[in-house]
């Protein structure tokens, strides 16, 4: 098991967002959490990724009790975070952008190394390594926030909600490249607001409601479930 979330209320000042939410992510593993807005899934990435201090309640990482631990870090640890609105330098250009993703390693042969590993991943970044972050379309600086969360090399990349604003045809393009993250052997945590997607690419999901865990269990079952396929999928 890479990941266990045991018991954690978290919030923001006295209003308390989080109830005892525990739920687990084994390595490799391509997971969701899914739910309503308002629901605590964002707040949970956060709270894991150490931008958030828990209230109660532990957050085991590879073996380590990480909660309450300042996000730089958990980074060094292993953990990645892309938030839905990616926080782009887009006055920098893109290979710029990527360094910046991996200012926790000294090492400058293994920063260009890492380098080499998103450009293969993302040939369209490479392509692109000189131009403005600014400058990119919607699904290109999705694929740049992605890439430079990878440059820290994660054992675990936390990814909120990633289709957030962007056309189809551009949502496709970024799940195509999770995909290939998932290939990779990198273990991924999904928060996505799109529930069918969410639950045809990943194997296992958590249905978040009222800030506790209100459904577990397989994607597939979960697709196939009255209550989910009646509140989240309208069917």
């Amino acid at each position: 098991m890479l990941l266990e979330v045991k018991n954690i209320n978290a919030g923001y000042g006295f209003l308390q967002i989080l109830r005892d939410v525990s739920f687990n992510i084994d390595q490799g593993e391509y997971a969701c959490v899914i739910g309503p807005n308002g629901a605590g899934k964002s707040t949970t990435m956060k709270t894991i990724a150490g931008l958030l201090s828990p209230m109660s309640g532990e957050i085991i990482f590879n073996g380590k009790n990480i909660a309450g631990l300042p996000g730089n870090q958990v980074a060094r640890l292993g953990i990645g975070y892309i938030s839905e609105d990616m926080n782009l330098f887009t006055n920098m250009t893109v290979q710029e952008n990527l360094y910046m993703g991996a200012y926790v390693i000294k090492e400058k042969a293994l920063k260009n190394d890492r380098l080499d590993f998103v450009y293969n991943l993302f040939t369209r970044l490479k392509n692109r390594k000189d131009q403005l972050a600014g400058t990119m379309s919607g699904g290109e600086r999705k694929m740049l926030a992605i890439g430079r969360g990878l440059m820290a090399n994660p054992k675990l990349l936390l990814v909120d909600e990633p289709s957030f604003g962007l056309a189809p045809q551009l949502m496709e393009n970024v799940f195509d490249n999770l995909d290939i993250l998932k290939e990779a052997g990198v273990t991924i945590l999904l928060v996505e607001q799109n529930v069918t997607k969410a639950l045809q690419v990943t194997t296992r999901g958590y249905v978040m409601e009222n800030g506790k865990i209100f459904m577990k269990g397989l994607s597939s079952d979960l697709a196939d479930d009255p209550h989910v396929r009646k509140v989240f999928l309208g069917v």
